[in-house]
């Protein structure tokens, strides 16, 4: 991201849920939630985390999505 404008924190978790819901296809896990209200808490939860932030809101989301539906 060396050579792209910092995002405010708004459009990082505006664009990790967007790239959430466009990847996973559905708007609702099996068991209820809502996955954007689950994507809007995770994405703050990784733009607090600079380590994690780095790697930009499409990157974070697609490692967060590796780890659905195991337990």
């Amino acid at each position: 991201m060396a050579d792209t404008p910092e995002l405010t924190k708004e459009q990082f978790i505006d664009r990790y849920v967007a790239h959430t819901l466009k990847t996973c296809g559905f708007t609702k896990f099996d068991d209820g939630p809502d996955v954007e209200s689950y994507a809007r808490e995770a994405a703050a939860a990784v733009w607090d985390d600079p380590m994690y932030r780095e790697d930009g809101p499409e990157a974070c989301a697609e490692g967060d999505m590796e780890y659905w539906g195991e337990e």
